[in-house]
């Protein structure tokens, strides 16, 4: 169960316990520190049994436990399911804390007294710590300390910081015991017992500082009753569709929810963290991404990612950061490691697709909004971004852009796939560095493209003519380096000396989206993507399984991704591939609807969808994850068919699809420039799909294309 608002978040299991030991990553945690990373109840001794859980709102979660067979306080045995508890779980952003209240009631005849105990255990370990990638807590815990019925745990770190957990209740505990809070709860037939708790966190400079926020702040409804209608305000602000599959509409719900979850906020420019628990931080390519898919539905979070990335670009050469001018940030942590300097993270700069991404975004929301003034804006930074790719991002001036990290605890492989052994020869070597990726020529591709057509609408034909040039000169030069005729495909990188990773890898379809592959290429990489030792049934796997290094579990060597998928349906769908494109958005949304709250997890296992039936989980993926949620909408744009030109103002709606199961689908409140419009769309018989314009408010120009047959094989 994870619950979010701003920078704090809480995990826990199903039956509502975090662990008082072993090895785990639930707890509570605020700004790269798990503050909170034991916390469990018990009745007289004994673990509740959870009936059932819910954190399908994302910012409180809910959980319905009862008792086992026991004994209570004063000896008399206590049947199962007798005494039902109720905990409300709230996140409160300002001040950081955890809300809660805990509800039981006797269902039974006969009287009850029964021992409640909540213990607390607070590590205060930095995310890296509890990932295992850094094992060092510098700092030192301070001695838990009681002060009229409210615990105290802090942490003084040697980055100067104090951290500290405030847990108060209501009523007082009846007793306390180290970290544990004793109540007795004497329960007639029918009666109820309540308390209510608050974990309120705090980091402040030095060690005499106080928490703000100590005590159990505003009431959990009232803040439960504020924040619903913050999350309801936030989703109609969206694009909203309806349809005639229940099925879809929950899942998308589900994304958009998610979505919400994952804002958070630096300064004043809100953007999407990457993901819950090990990724909730401003991420480049994720952030980016997650902006891209969601365009359709609120460009307004592009907008400000955009501007919050500029912020931190690049400015000089540091080796330990990875950073160089131009360059946009990978990942940016601001926890006790990185302050000290243990880890490059300030920002560290270790990503070589950020940078062209952020010009790809920067050129689709202006075709969204049909407006220059953010280009003329952050005009100092793409001048900027474009010079790294020409200059450090091509250092060997072959015409691609390839990395090699130069810190000493940067990351060894820096695209998307940047696992240690994700990018692989066909032996099982794994490549060596410098790697020039195939997805990202693609992505400098578009970015040169996207950019000319601004530039020239601003009045500026020179660079816009150069631009178009250089775009034209890669696709030539990819065409010759990156297409390999024994695999049927693009290879997966160039590494040193130009030698070839040529197996056969999702990133391939990354070459559709962007436009890069010329056309009969194209066709055989969609074959190529679609055959059985890639495509799952629920989705293409990131590497075929006939290659040596594949591996159904292995994170990107053999796994499904949604983002990667509903990228490469983009790709399928650019060059006119529509049942690629349906097949691979109906298997995904087919998997979501299996997992949890129809959830769609950052990756899954790459097994075949006839072996099991299901999807099978991988083990420790992030839930929710943001370019997972935003894949939804974005495969709904992508089969939907919408193209816009606000400069034009115009809507072109290009072939448009529905899947199988759907046969009607309404998409209400969609922007264009300043002009919003209604779509609805249907499927006949024959399987083709129309399309109108319900309502249109503005100055907008609908053009519908002839209808595609929907749901075909």
């Amino acid at each position: 169960m994870v619950i979010k608002d701003g920078e704090p978040f809480f995990l826990c299991g199903p039956d509502a316990a975090v662990p008082l030991e072993g090895d785990h990553g639930l707890g509570l945690y605020y700004r790269d520190c798990r503050y909170v990373g034991g916390y469990e109840l018990t009745l007289c001794g004994h673990r509740p049994e959870v009936l059932v859980s819910s954190d399908e709102q994302g910012f409180v979660a809910i959980v319905e436990l009862t008792n086992p067979q026991l004994r209570d306080v004063e000896g008399r045995a206590l049947p199962r399911q007798t005494v039902g508890l109720t905990w409300v779980r709230l996140i409160d952003p300002e001040p950081p804390a955890l809300r809660e209240s805990l509800l039981l009631r006797n269902y039974g005849l006969a009287p009850t007294t029964l021992d409640l105990r909540l213990e607390v255990r607070s590590g205060f370990e930095d995310v890296y710590d509890v990932r295992g990638l850094i094992d060092e807590r510098p700092g030192t815990v301070r001695a838990p300390r009681w002060t009229d019925g409210t615990l105290r745990l802090a942490y003084d770190g040697k980055d100067g910081r104090r951290r500290s957990v405030t847990v108060a209740f209501e009523p007082r505990p009846d007793r306390t015991e180290g970290t544990a809070a004793h109540f007795l709860a004497r329960l007639d037939p029918g009666e109820t017992f309540g308390i209510d708790a608050s974990l309120v966190l705090a980091e402040s400079e030095g060690s005499a500082a106080r928490p703000q926020g100590e005590g159990n702040g505003p009431r959990l409804a009232t803040l439960r009753e504020r924040r619903t209608g913050e999350t309801e305000r936030w989703l109609e602000a969206h694009a909203g569709l309806r349809s005639s599959s229940l099925l879809l509409d929950r899942v998308l719900d589900r994304s958009l929810r998610d979505l919400r979850m994952l804002r958070t906020t630096i300064g004043d420019r809100t953007f999407f963290a990457a993901g819950i628990p090990w990724f909730v931080t401003l991420f480049g390519r994720d952030s980016l991404v997650t902006a891209l898919e969601t365009l359709a539905f609120r460009p307004a979070v592009a907008e400000e990612t955009l501007r919050l990335l500029a912020r931190f670009q690049g400015a000089r050469v540091d080796e330990w950061r990875d950073e160089e001018p131009g360059k946009i940030l990978h990942e940016l942590r601001v926890g006790e490691l990185a302050r000290l300097g243990e880890i490059p993270h300030t920002p560290y700069y270790g990503t070589v697709d950020a940078t062209p991404l952020f010009l790809v975004l920067l050129a689709r929301h202006a075709n969204w909004t049909g407006r220059l003034d953010l280009f003329r804006e952050l005009r100092p930074s793409v001048d900027a971004a474009l010079r790294w790719m020409a200059e450090y991002g091509d250092r060997d001036g072959d015409g691609y852009i390839e990395y090699r990290s130069r810190s000493r605890k940067g990351l060894v492989n820096q695209g998307w796939k940047d696992s240690g052994d994700a990018i692989v020869n066909a032996d099982g070597s794994l490549a060596e560095p410098p790697i020039a990726l195939v997805e990202v020529q693609g992505y400098a591709y578009m970015a040169k493209l996207g950019l000319a057509r601004l530039f020239r609408l601003d009045g500026d034909a020179d660079t816009a003519d150069r631009l178009e040039r250089e775009a034209s000169a890669l696709r030539d030069r990819f065409e010759r380096d990156y297409w390999d005729e024994p695999i049927g495909t693009y290879v997966l990188a160039r590494q040193k000396a130009g030698r070839p990773a040529a197996v056969v890898s999702s990133n391939a379809g990354h070459a559709l989206w962007s436009g890069i592959a010329g056309r009969e290429h194209a066709e055989r990489t969609v074959a190529r993507l679609m055959a059985d030792d890639m495509f799952s049934g629920w989705g293409v796997r990131t590497l075929a399984s006939g290659e040596r290094r594949y591996n159904p579990v292995g994170y990107h060597l053999g796994t499904v991704w949604p983002h990667d998928n509903a990228i490469i349906a983009a790709g399928c769908r650019a060059y006119g591939f529509d049942d690629a494109a349906l097949r691979i958005a109906e298997g995904l949304v087919q998997a979501a609807i299996a997992f949890p709250e129809a959830r769609l997890p950052e990756l899954f296992a790459g097994f075949r969808r006839d072996e099991y039936g299901v999807p099978v989980r991988y083990p420790v993926a992030c839930h929710p994850q943001a370019w997972a949620s935003g894949s939804v909408p974005y495969l709904l744009e992508t089969l939907l068919g919408l193209a816009p030109d606000a400069f034009a103002g115009r809507l072109v709606v290009r072939r448009p699809l529905l899947p199988s199961f759907l046969s009607h689908a309404e998409l209400r409140g969609l922007r264009i420039g300043a002009s919003r419009v209604d779509l609805a769309f249907d499927r006949a018989g024959d399987g083709t799909v129309s399309a109108r314009a319900l309502r249109v408010d503005g100055d907008l120009d609908v053009v519908v294309e002839a209808g595609a047959h929907g749901g075909a094989r």
